[in-house]
């Protein structure tokens, strides 16, 4: 089963795997209209099928949300190997001076294992305690927000128990999960480029903020899969890989069948005794050991149970125990085909109205608004619409955005946060209504905007889609009269 840094490539026959299932696997992620942007299928270590849906490419990373929690735990797990820490070291010991005032009686109890196994003892989430702390001090933070149950007792899921994990590392390492991670586990994995968010303090956020592209998520899994073993070497130790994705606590409290299966360190368990690091939107990392096969998947979806139903339905079936299967050279094609035909089409709608080129190069100034923008200016040709859009705060800045029309065109903006690079499309849905789709490509994140044109008055609406945090702006703006 091990691999070696070029991942092997294989018919799915070959490897034991129905190519008429992953067929219908696609047609159904399709037919439910569960937008994925990337998936890859590893059986014995060899991809047997893998696909992008363009405008997003095998070259882009890819924002992991909370699949970034199964690799901080695995960074806790080299740490423990190494003698760094014990999983029962509390979690007070590593910042004494930031205990608060009013300790809780149980803050004193919290271990790292409990942070490991969502099992804090918190009634809620504490990311947005973290978020909201305006010294920056998500540390201190956590310490501070009440302990209601002991330690141990009461599954939450808790991202910022996670952060606690990526500043316990930092703290007793010196570095951060990136550069302690990078010679232990992503090196010798082959994943190169990887990137990660950090806190204000400097600290890589441990339970999101991780981009990494589709073939390194099937690479960390398979390495799973094989009980931390790479090319003939023990990455990770076989005793962590099979205590992170045991069973550690109880999630009966959720509701979705995938969500009632229990939580090791960090790892999902999942039915058909699979597990899985996901993340928002639809991030997956699913292992399979009972097939020996391993599935990556990216995408923007709300319904994360919707697709692992179709997990089961189709691929798992369609794996075999005893390869090869008869070759299927027509449902073979038929497979190679989609994979090779993915695509997430442009918006529909007109490329030209009779209001484009009366308000084209128009300058409209905008009302105060949360965004800071002082101006907009659409710019309209047969091709493409050329945006300008002026900030007010600080020095003037403007951000440029060419948008194609019916047709996606490649661009940046920064002004919706640190993930620039991204595809646009546009068309008038009415007379006098543009509507722009921004896909971030290395993120789920998409941004409908509308820019609704009355005589000389714009009105424009932002809505952010599979974006953390996300919400919905909304401006007006006027274009003087000229003289």
């Amino acid at each position: 089963m091990n691999i070696q840094n070029e991942l092997a490539h294989s018919t799915p026959e070959a490897q034991g795997v129905s190519s008429l299932a992953l067929y219908a696997f696609i047609e159904a992620i399709e037919a439910n209209q569960l937008e994925l942007h990337s998936w890859m299928l590893l059986r014995h270590g060899v991809v047997v099928a893998e696909g992008w849906w363009s405008p997003y490419r095998a070259e882009h990373p890819h924002l992991l949300n909370s699949v970034s929690k199964s690799f901080t735990s695995t960074a806790i797990g080299l740490a423990v190997a190494e003698g760094r820490l014990s999983i029962d070291d509390t979690v007070m010991s590593f910042f004494p001076s930031s205990a608060p005032d009013d300790m809780n009686e149980n803050l004193p109890a919290l271990r790292i294992k409990h942070l490991l196994s969502m099992s804090t003892g918190h009634a809620e989430d504490t990311i947005s305690v973290l978020l909201s702390r305006t010294d920056g001090d998500w540390i201190r933070a956590f310490l501070g927000v009440p302990i209601r149950y002991m330690p141990g007792t009461h599954f939450i899921y808790n991202s910022g128990a996670t952060y606690m994990l990526s500043a316990i590392l930092q703290k007793i390492t010196g570095m951060s999960l990136l550069d302690y991670l990078q010679p232990r586990l992503l090196t010798p994995l082959g994943i190169a480029n990887a990137n990660w968010d950090t806190s204000p303090q400097g600290i890589q956020m441990g339970g999101w903020g991780l981009s990494i592209t589709t073939e390194a998520i099937a690479r960390f899994g398979q390495l799973y899969l094989q009980k931390g073993l790479w090319n003939g070497q023990q990455i990770v130790p076989t005793a962590w890989i099979e205590e992170a994705t045991a069973y550690q606590v109880s999630t009966v409290s959720n509701t979705s069948s995938d969500w009632q299966q229990g939580y090791g360190y960090q790892f999902w368990r999942c039915q058909h005794g699979a597990y899985r690091g996901d993340g928002a939107f639809g991030q997956y990392c699913i292992v399979m050991p009972d097939q020996e096969a391993v599935l990556a998947i990216t995408g923007s979806v709300y319904d994360m149970q919707a697709v692992l139903n179709l997990v089961w339905k189709h691929i798992k079936p369609g794996i075999q125990a005893a390869p090869p299967l008869p070759e299927q050279p027509e449902a073979a094609h038929q497979l190679t085909h989609k994979l090779d035909s993915l695509h997430i089409d442009p918006p529909i709608g007109e490329a030209i109205t009779s209001i484009a080129q009366v308000v084209s190069g128009k300058l409209y100034m905008l009302e105060v608004n949360s965004l800071a923008l002082e101006s907009v200016r659409l710019d309209f040709s047969a091709s493409d619409c050329n945006i300008t859009l002026r900030e007010t705060t600080g020095k003037y800045h403007e951000h440029h955005l060419v948008c194609g029309i019916l047709a996606w065109q490649q661009g940046a903006l920064t002004l919706f946060g640190d993930y620039s690079r991204l595809v646009a499309s546009g068309a008038w849905i009415q007379d006098d209504t543009f509507e722009m789709t921004l896909r971030f490509y290395e993120t789920s994140a998409v941004y409908i905007i509308r820019f609704y044109f009355v005589e000389n008055n714009l009105t424009v609406t932002i809505t952010a889609e599979y974006v953390l945090n996300g919400g919905a702006y909304h401006l007006t703006g006027v274009a003087p009269a000229t003289k």
